[in-house]
């Protein structure tokens, strides 16, 4: 087969097994993940049943360590890799299918979080703010993220580039009711704190010395107020006036250091 011939056939036969491009869903029970941060967390995990690895030559190189002789590795170029996931994602040179993670239960979370703060997130739809709260949580070794089933993004190649390597060990629990879970987590010790614009109280006045669950809303609409009620305290962050608000993510990343840090 020619060259030309051989990258027709190999673009066809990635685009017919991949679906084309997307965000990181592949199929029913499956995720498409790219990036190296993103691919080599998911391979040093052994929770995850990985499936099959597209890369460039290049790619497979800058990963930490050798892949087991038998893994399924096809090898293409950098315009293939780019069909199988979502347009312009910057995929390094490895795109890795693999199953979906197993759901993790609040209650096991608990059983092991040892006081480590807990991050509520009230209808975060977008999954690149989802991501990077996940890097976040995990900079500043928070127990998971807990979001709705429902409104929250699913699982995504979108999602694990964003977290870069924290989808793999940050635990994310998915609820049915997220005002329930605000009340699991009370009955474990935990002090609820909502982050608002509108709260009187700064962060640093309203943190306990105990257990914290960290709730935030939206960008916009900010939290539902039925999750508000849920909250022992409300609180802002002390922003100056030149700026309405933080993109949800920043504002995760700076109470959560504000939380670490905390005296008392």
């Amino acid at each position: 087969m020619a060259k030309g011939e051989r990258k027709k056939a190999l673009r066809g036969r990635a685009g017919r097994m991949q679906g084309g491009r997307g965000s990181g869903r592949a199929s029913t029970g499956s995720v498409r993940l790219w990036g190296r941060h993103a691919v080599e967390a998911a391979l040093n995990n052994p929770a995850r049943n990985h499936r099959k690895l597209w890369a460039t030559r290049e790619g497979v190189a800058s990963l930490d360590g050798e892949l087991p002789a038998d893994f399924p590795v096809e090898y293409a170029d950098v315009q293939d890799l780019g069909r199988l996931v979502a347009r312009d994602a910057p995929h390094q040179g490895l795109v890795l299918e693999c199953a979906g993670l197993e759901d993790t239960h609040l209650d096991e979370v608990l059983d092991q979080a040892d006081g480590r703060v807990i991050v509520f997130l009230d209808q975060v739809t977008d999954p690149h703010n989802v991501g990077a709260i996940l890097r976040s949580a995990a900079a500043f070794d928070a127990a998971c993220i807990v979001t709705q089933d429902r409104h929250a993004p699913p699982e995504s190649g979108t999602v694990a580039k964003s977290a870069s390597g924290a989808l793999e060990t940050v635990p994310w629990v998915r609820v049915v009711n997220l005002a329930r879970a605000l009340e699991q987590v009370a009955d474990a010790g935990y002090w609820r704190i909502g982050l608002t614009g509108e709260a009187e109280s700064n962060l640093a006045a309203a943190l306990p010395t105990g257990p914290v669950a960290l709730v935030l809303g939206a960008e916009g609409e900010g939290m539902r107020q039925n999750i508000e009620n849920h909250c022992d305290a409300l609180a802002r962050l002390p922003i100056s006036s030149a700026i309405e608000s933080l993109n949800v993510s920043n504002a995760a990343a700076v109470a959560l250091y504000a939380i670490a840090t905390r005296t008392g």
